[in-house]
């Protein structure tokens, strides 16, 4: 039913999706107590907890969206959709070096790697979600012209270190909790979180370029703004102080528009079979 049902709404306006999406976020807030218990928490310790309303309603739109940037045709979502510092970028692929995109859950995040793919080769890691029923939608949505995609275990970790040292781009969410043995804890808005050591491994491994790309979501439906940020961070030191660059840079990009994170997002979650953090580094 989420097929038919996604199809039929990508035909609507992204006005009008964006409507729909900001009653899903309220409504979504009011009737779990868990999701809302989680929300306000982490907008509060992060420092963001004037912009709640707000959140719950981007929070909503975030999902109603990818309707839209699914299953529309490319070339409407690409209309909808402007780049901001995209010569940066060439640059690095004139150059002829790889580079390590890192897209946080901000904004529009799906859209990125689309926008991406219409000007370079990209290969993205991709985890098939847990509900079936959306696996053929979302593989049919990301595995486009010129986007590719790598599992997200070992032999995709060789797929995406050999891309980079042929210069190609690959595309990583630093934010997701990693695997047991797949991370370390390292501060994120000054609390514990279980963090990605992939991305900086995979910069060093083929000498790459990181870039921070978001897509921020435009008032009334007008749109996304797709920006490319640089990284200007060096990853020196332990693989902890390396994810705390990491999660530094994150934090940056997060504040510049803070209601558009994904706060529902279990981000300090404890994986199953990793000792928690020294007590020390508790909040």
């Amino acid at each position: 039913m989420l097929v038919p049902l996604f199809r039929t709404l990508s035909k609507l306006p992204l006005p009008v999706l964006h409507v729909m999406g900001a009653a899903l976020g309220w409504f979504v807030y009011l009737a779990s107590p868990s999701y809302r218990k989680l929300m306000r928490t982490n907008l509060r310790a992060a420092g963001f907890g004037q912009h709640l309303s707000s959140a719950i309603a981007e929070s909503g739109k975030s999902i109603i969206e990818l309707a839209f940037v699914w299953c529309a045709p490319p070339d409407k979502v690409a209309r909808l959709a402007t780049d901001e510092n995209w010569d940066y970028v060439q640059s690095v692929l004139d150059a002829g070096r790889g580079i390590v995109f890192l897209t946080p859950h901000l904004g529009c995040f799906e859209i990125t790697a689309q926008q991406i793919a219409l000007r370079t080769k990209l290969t993205v890691m991709y985890r098939p979600p847990k509900q079936a029923a959306l696996k053929p939608l979302i593989e049919g949505a990301r595995a486009r012209h010129n986007l590719h995609l790598a599992p997200a275990n070992l032999s995709g970790v060789r797929i995406l270190a050999k891309c980079l040292k042929r210069g190609e781009p690959i595309g990583v969410l630093p934010d997701q909790v990693p695997q047991e043995g797949e991370g370390v804890w390292a501060p994120f808005f000054g609390r514990p979180a279980y963090s990605m050591t992939l991305p900086a491994k995979l910069a060093q491994m083929g000498n790459a370029e990181i870039i921070l790309v978001y897509a921020e979501r435009r008032p009334r439906g007008q749109g996304f703004i797709v920006r490319f940020v640089p990284f200007g961070e060096k990853l020196d030191g332990s693989a902890a102080a390396q994810a705390s660059t990491i999660n530094r840079a994150m934090e940056q990009l997060i504040a510049r528009c803070p209601a558009q994170y994904f706060w529902s997002y279990n981000r300090y979650k404890q994986p199953g079979g990793v000792a928690a953090p020294d007590a020390q580094e508790n909040p």
